[in-house]
């Protein structure tokens, strides 16, 4: 159980370096290697933020948007990896 927890944790990290890399370098072109990880990355985490992102929408702070779900599932993750 704690080696599929730590598995989602770093498909997490690499969500968010995925995410920041869209920011700093614009969005991947169709077809290249960064759109089709991303897309994995994507459909493997997006099932379990959603249902976060339903009860904990993202903060809006002017022009940024910062996505408090995946703040919660990844700390939640860290805490139950600590319990096992």
């Amino acid at each position: 159980m704690s080696l599929l927890l730590l598995l989602v944790q770093l498909l997490l990290v690499a969500r968010a370096i995925v995410d920041w890399s869209a920011v700093l370098a614009g969005p991947a072109q169709y077809g290249s290697v960064r759109q089709r990880v991303s897309s994995g990355i994507f459909a493997v985490t997006e099932p379990i933020l959603a249902p976060v992102r339903k009860v904990i929408p993202p903060l809006r702070m002017g022009g940024v948007s910062l996505d408090l779900a995946f703040i919660v599932v990844f700390l939640a993750i860290v805490v139950l990896r600590a319990l096992i």
